[in-house]
């Protein structure tokens, strides 16, 4: 989930409403707090930059296994392209997504991703993601374990367990209190050592407040729609 992109909502609505980005793939904008679960840029194109090519790829390298935490388990997008990527890589992943507020399963069966994508099981597995039970693993694809948590990252407290976050929480306009410090520094102790977070998010404050829970920060080149981008990697 993103976005930090301000929207204004239909008076009078309590869903989250359907957005077609630019590249052609859907988003949602989130009634809740008023922005968008991915870029109105392209939601695919967005997710494929900052989580697939300057997380799952590098993470991989030397790799036959992953752990991967996602904060923000939103549309499911996330879950959906790197099960897309480990299949084509041959990469066994345990996946584990933390989710406060559920996207409703009418919403999730309006989203175009396998069509867009361009395989219709793909809309089976979404949905699959979305109804499954809570805290338990669900075996998604060959060798690929989703357990998802129905739970707010407060209070989360695994230590040294992940090689890799998607740090996907709505942006510091709508969720500060997901970007300060106390946060921060839990997913600083979930990563094993020589592992990365990255996120959409290259705000100042963020990566001073990254650095001084002992990250090294590097700032990539954002997607469409953004200049920059943040990978964190533990030493």
């Amino acid at each position: 989930m993103n976005s930090e992109n301000n929207w204004t909502m239909n008076p009078g609505s309590n869903q989250n409403e359907l957005f077609t980005t630019q590249d052609g793939s859907h988003t949602l904008v989130a009634h809740r707090f008023g922005v968008s679960y991915h870029s109105k840029y392209g939601a695919v194109t967005e997710s494929m930059h900052v989580f697939i090519q300057a997380g799952f790829y590098p993470s991989i390298i030397g790799k036959n296994r992953i752990n991967i935490l996602e904060i923000g388990l939103g549309t499911g997008l996330n879950v959906l392209l790197t099960l897309i990527e480990a299949e084509k890589k041959g990469i066994s992943v345990v996946y584990e997504a933390l989710e406060a507020f559920p996207v409703a399963m009418e919403e999730v069966q309006q989203l175009n991703f396998g069509a867009y994508l361009g395989d219709d099981r793909y809309n089976a597995i979404l949905e699959k993601i979305h109804s499954g039970p809570w805290d338990e693993a669900l075996e998604l694809g060959p060798n690929f374990f989703f357990t998802k948590k129905l739970q707010k990252i407060e209070g989360y407290g695994a230590q040294a367990q992940f090689d890799l976050i998607y740090f996907d929480a709505f942006a510091p306009t709508a969720q500060p209190e997901l970007w300060e410090a106390p946060i921060l520094n839990s997913m600083y102790q979930a990563l094993k050592s020589q592992s990365m977070m990255v996120t959409y998010c290259a705000k100042g404050e963020v990566k001073r407040q990254l650095k001084a829970q002992g990250f090294s920060v590097e700032v990539l080149p954002g997607p469409p729609g953004k200049r920059e981008m943040t990978r964190a990697k533990k030493a």
